[in-house]
């Protein structure tokens, strides 16, 4: 008879103990994949932790919607004096998209149609063209504290470029919201364009459990959670704060391409056939 190698005595051991149960099939089918014998003691050792970002030598292409470093926006958001609500965005100066959300691209050429007496058709003289709104529709998943308060920088952020400056005693009252700069997709489709942000909605769905911003002993805990386990959470609470995130929600954005009348000098067909436009200037045409 052969000798048991290692692998099979372990193999035995864990059925003789196990009798014959679902759990020791399971085991049986993963020692003759080849797994080594405690291998699976050591699995939970082995998980990585999700990050959203990417190494500084890569071409980061994910979508971007932010303000421009260095300058007077960029500091009334993110400089020194800003909210620690935003800190999160501080290092893109925006919102990055976790995952790659659905965009709509439109373009408009419109021409005005010249009726005459007595003729079947209509002669159409060009009028001019224009890039329409696009449409951004992106999941957030959230996982842990530090994506809730991804999470909740995000929503805060995208409610503050809908507003005008209104109030207080800065120089900044009476501007329009702030113009952010859409990229994404690599070089050829959108790099550097200047938006404005005219429609935002944040979906959140019920069914959906709930993650704490802060690092605490119940940062795990969802509202459902704590429901069953009878934990009473108030605004004034230290247990759970009052900010949560959920682990799934939806963002769908309405953002309109606005170029000014010295980006438009700027233009030139043959070098947008060509492709030599885009980022030219720090502004992206399309």
């Amino acid at each position: 008879m052969d000798e048991l190698t290692p692998q099979k005595q372990t193999l035995g051991k864990t059925l003789k103990n196990a009798g014959g149960s679902i759990f020791n099939r399971t085991l049986g089918r993963l020692f003759g994949a080849g797994l080594e014998p405690g291998a699976e003691k050591d699995a939970g050792r082995l998980n990585s932790k999700a990050l959203w970002r990417v190494k500084q030598d890569q071409k980061d292409w994910r979508v971007k919607l932010t303000l421009r470093k260095n300058e007077d926006m960029y500091t009334f958001f993110f400089g020194k004096n800003s909210s620690q609500l935003l800190k999160p965005l501080s290092q893109d100066g925006g919102v990055t998209f976790p995952l790659t959300p659905t965009v709509m691209i439109q373009h408009n050429a419109n021409y005005n149609p010249l009726s005459t007496t007595h003729a079947n058709y209509p002669f159409y003289a060009y009028q001019n063209s224009e890039p329409a709104a696009l449409s951004i529709v992106g999941e957030f998943p959230v996982q842990n504290n530090q994506d809730a308060l991804y999470w909740v920088s995000t929503l805060h952020f995208f409610r503050a470029c809908t507003k005008m400056f209104f109030g207080g005693d800065d120089a900044t009252r009476g501007n329009p919201p702030p113009i952010m700069t859409l990229n994404g997709y690599g070089n050829h489709v959108f790099n550097n364009v200047p938006v404005i942000l005219t429609n935002f909605t944040c979906e959140l769905r019920d069914g959906i459990d709930y993650i704490s911003t802060a690092t605490n002993s119940l940062t795990n805990i969802n509202i459902g959670l704590a429901k069953r386990k009878g934990i009473e959470y108030t605004a004034a609470s230290e247990s759970i704060p009052e900010t949560w995130a959920p682990t799934l929600s939806t963002f769908t954005l309405q953002l309109q391409p606005v170029y000014s009348r010295e980006s438009v000098k700027k233009f030139n067909m043959k070098d947008f056939v060509q492709g030599n436009l885009d980022g030219t200037d720090g502004v992206g045409y399309i």
